[in-house]
């Protein structure tokens, strides 16, 4: 038994991630469909649009705390996997878990970065 759950934490921890970022990809994917949509409407009614307008549209892809927020869940992601490698008791797989957790970790970091860097620019 102890073989075969061997063999599944890996690939659901696979899936999971892979449906995670599909998730991500087709909401951001629909949330540009949107202001396409709503910059077409506007032209198709001939209202002008200002440079101000299409500045506002494009600053809802991209909020002020973006990338504080995908650092934080990034950190949090390479924390989780971390502690599941400690949890987990085979002493075999805790340096590989270990680290995948730095991936995510200093990644995280880097979004913290950039989210400090250009907080102080503006």
């Amino acid at each position: 038994m102890e073989g075969v759950v061997a063999v599944f934490i890996p690939i659901i921890s696979i899936i999971v991630i892979g449906v995670i970022f599909g998730l991500f990809f087709l909401y951001r994917h629909r949330t540009r469909q949107e202001i396409q949509t709503t910059v077409r409407a506007a032209i198709e009614r001939g209202q002008e649009l200002t440079p101000e307008v299409l500045e506002r549209l494009s600053d809802s892809l991209n909020t002020k705390f973006g990338d504080l927020r995908r650092g934080v869940v990034s950190i949090a992601i390479g924390i989780a996997f971390f502690a599941f490698a400690l949890l987990l008791g085979q002493e075999e797989a805790k340096g590989p878990l270990m680290a995948v957790s730095a991936f995510p970790f200093l990644v995280g970091i880097a979004y913290i970065g950039l989210w400090y860097f250009t907080r102080r620019k503006d």
